[in-house]
């Protein structure tokens, strides 16, 4: 029997061939596969009955759903996944392991990859993803340390793990990630080729992995340790933000919030953020679902990856 990802792809793909009316070539496009790859995909999905009359999809997979979450927000992709786990710790595993499967489909051609380091879902998928070849040649992190030195410390275990299996070179951002004024900021930088170098490498993403996060942070980063302090957040709050990405802090509609926070962050701009080719998010919204919301009206995202109770809520919400 096929993995889960394989069948996922396999499911995708016939039903934008025979639902929807798409060609190969315009698949590919989409979906960032080869038009070689798209072929072979539909050839299985006869060959293993999927299609048929209608496209038959698994009963564990959710194709009609994903396609109402990709019109409604103006996603590319949405995957959407059955967790088995009972708490957020679990949900979050069982994400990662499926966005592994998914990202090993890719074929797109990638020279550089940029990820939120500190991220536990995005760690979590590069303990789960196998040896990937998309021509990466550089695996940059897109904000500096946060959280105690035992995070940062795996942080950058796990920035070298990715760009060992990507077969590519990391590029660390071994400043502090939020720093007291915008003066020391400047100073970190201005003093630090290394950290310039890979902020400038932000400039040119393909693909960007990123993380999306509520007001309050998730354990274990904390408010005031090499973090923004309670204070700053409850600003930020009354400013109107319901979440960040990649500590950038968005309202409800997705838009920049004016709150100081950008000055006091060395990582990756929205600005930045916005060329990068391809914008992935794995993400679980028991805790989340205004940031996500925020995100997804915004355009920030390209391709979602949630879980089947976030999913539900988000198209709830945007039917409204």
């Amino acid at each position: 029997m096929e993995d889960e990802g394989t069948l996922r792809l396999v499911t995708k793909v016939a039903r934008l061939y025979h639902t929807h009316g798409l060609r190969q070539t315009e698949i590919a496009a989409r979906m960032g596969i080869s038009q070689s790859k798209v072929s072979r995909l539909l050839q299985e999905a006869e060959d293993s009955g999927i299609v048929r009359t209608v496209v038959a999809a698994p009963i564990h997979l959710h194709p009609e759903l994903e396609e109402q979450l990709e019109k409604l927000y103006g996603l590319d992709e949405a995957h959407v996944v059955e967790t088995v786990g009972v708490n957020e710790a679990e949900v979050v595993r069982d994400l990662a392991t499926a966005a592994a499967a998914i990202l090993g489909e890719l074929t797109i051609e990638a020279p550089t990859v940029a990820w939120t380091s500190w991220s536990r879902t995005l760690r979590a998928i590069v303990d789960a993803l196998l040896p990937l070849r998309i021509g990466t040649k550089s695996v940059v992190e897109m904000v500096g340390d946060l959280g105690p030195p035992d995070l940062q410390h795996e942080s950058a275990r796990s920035t070298q793990r990715l760009a060992m299996l990507l077969g590519a070179e990391p590029v660390f951002l071994r400043t502090p990630g939020v720093v007291p004024t915008p003066e020391v900021a400047r100073a970190l930088v201005g003093q630090d080729g290394y950290a310039r170098e890979a902020l400038d490498m932000l400039d040119d993403i393909d693909l960007a992995l990123i993380s999306i996060g509520a007001i309050q942070p998730s354990l274990p980063l904390e408010a005031g340790r090499s973090f923004f302090t309670e204070d700053q957040l409850r600003q930020a709050e009354h400013a109107g933000a319901v979440g960040e990405i990649c500590l950038r802090y968005l309202d409800a509609e997705g838009k920049p919030v004016e709150t100081g926070l950008d000055e006091l962050t060395i990582g990756v701009s929205l600005e930045q953020l916005s060329r990068a080719r391809r914008r992935w998010a794995v993400v679980e919204g028991s805790r989340k679902l205004a940031a996500i919301r925020g995100v997804l009206a915004g355009g920030w995202v390209d391709v979602l990856v949630t879980d089947l109770q976030t999913a539900h809520q988000l198209a709830t919400d945007g039917s409204r």
